[in-house]
């Protein structure tokens, strides 16, 4: 099993700053891409950026330049900064991650995994 944990999301105001991390544990052999999504209120989920194992980044158009994704794989850990942030970012971010995990008797498996979310509200 491999968990992940987001932290960092809160309540800032137009035209501020947040960084999200997210922090992958559990039996990882290893991780491919790593990800943001984020679902507004009363609208579905969507793609905010992904970061594959050899650091290739896509962003959705809404975020270009404004928000980086990164990770630190010696820490199965991806970070989101996001600057120059607008109310229309307000959503439930979510960190995604997919690899394989150890079994028992040392095979593996593919995994596919969601952090539990983490609230954004940009707002005066």
């Amino acid at each position: 099993q491999v968990q992940l944990v987001e932290s960092g999301g809160g309540l800032v105001q137009p035209g501020g700053s947040l960084r999200l991390s997210c922090a992958a544990s559990g039996s990882i052999f290893s991780i491919n891409a790593m990800g943001w999504y984020r679902q507004p209120p009363g609208k579905q989920r969507e793609l905010v950026a992904t970061i594959t194992s050899g650091g290739s980044t896509n962003y959705a158009d809404s975020v270009k330049g404004r928000f980086t994704i990164s990770r630190d794989n010696a820490k199965n850990t991806v970070y989101l900064q996001m600057n120059s942030l607008k109310p229309e970012d307000t959503a439930v971010y979510y960190c995604n991650a997919d690899g394989y995990s150890y079994l028992p008797g040392g095979s593996r498996m593919r995994f596919g995994s969601w952090g539990q979310g983490t609230q954004v509200t940009v707002s005066s």
